[in-house]
């Protein structure tokens, strides 16, 4: 049609495997294509190998679509996170997909702990994080979410988030999730029963045959959190939820528990990938 305006939308894969290889766990597959990247960083002493994924358009725009894989075979470890947080701009009508797919083999240590997401004014994200945890295979994963651009004074008060969470032990569905703000995002938000006015909010899921056994010493490592947060047992899985008017109370409340519990879980140094703290 003429004077029709086609813009450019990033459509990205990264696919990533680790599997153990003479005793040590090794990256086994790579895939990448644009705007995804991966990264090999040289891991802190004690970590196991390490991944940083990063867009290379900064961001993401209306109408791209993205698609993240992460696979950790038998015996082997793995962690993976983001370059910086990642950002959703201001939509000219169509939405950006993000789709996730963890898949943790029987007696694997994955962690998927990219850093948080900040939602533009206007921005329309639709993401789906699809895991699979066989046997005695164990996940530490988060998400973080920044409601506007705070720092600047913008909020995110319309647009659109569906965030959808869909966890399985071996084929069995174990816990689904899903959170949507849409239209007047402001009001919804500024519920005293809702979000009452929180500018940011974090998950983190424990999936592990022995998570019944760390609810205690989890709720302690939340004990001196400034955010409201805290700690359940969802059939099997401990599901930590943080929230608070301050993003950087939220993001300090989130390090501290995972860099935490991932020593109290399997005797990993108690902090969180070098990126975390750039």
């Amino acid at each position: 049609m003429p004077g029709t305006i086609l813009h450019q939308r990033g459509n990205g894969l990264a696919e990533l495997v680790f599997a153990l290889r003479d005793g040590q766990s090794r990256l086994a597959h790579l895939y990448q294509s644009d705007p995804c990247r991966i990264l090999f960083p040289r891991g802190a002493a004690g970590d196991p190998p390490g991944a940083v994924l990063l867009t290379t358009s900064g961001g993401l725009a209306g109408g791209d679509r993205v698609r993240f894989a992460l696979s950790v075979e038998a015996g082997a470890a793995a962690v993976v996170t983001s370059q910086a947080a990642e950002k959703v701009y201001r939509s000219l009508g169509p939405e950006s997909r993000v789709a996730i797919d963890l898949t943790v083999a029987d007696d694997a240590w994955c962690e998927w702990l990219p850093q948080e997401t900040i939602l533009f004014e206007g921005a329309r994200l639709r993401r789906h994080t699809d895991v699979t945890v066989a046997g005695a295979g164990r996940l530490l994963a988060c998400e973080m979410l920044v409601l506007g651009r705070i720092a600047r004074g913008e909020r995110f008060s319309t647009g659109l988030l569906h965030d959808q969470w869909r966890v399985r032990r071996g084929e069995d569905l174990a816990w689904a999730d899903s959170l949507r703000l849409d239209g007047d995002v402001a009001a919804i938000v500024g519920e005293p029963a809702g979000f009452a006015g929180a500018t940011a909010l974090a998950t983190a899921l424990y999936v592990g045959p022995d998570a019944g056994a760390l609810l205690a010493p989890a709720r302690q490592l939340l004990a001196a959190a400034a955010s409201h947060a805290g700690v359940t047992l969802v059939n099997g899985m401990l599901l930590a939820r943080l929230v608070g008017l301050q993003a950087a109370t939220v993001r300090r409340d989130l390090i501290a528990y995972l860099a935490g519990f991932r020593h109290l879980a399997v005797g990993l140094p108690a902090r969180m990938p070098q990126v975390w703290y750039s």
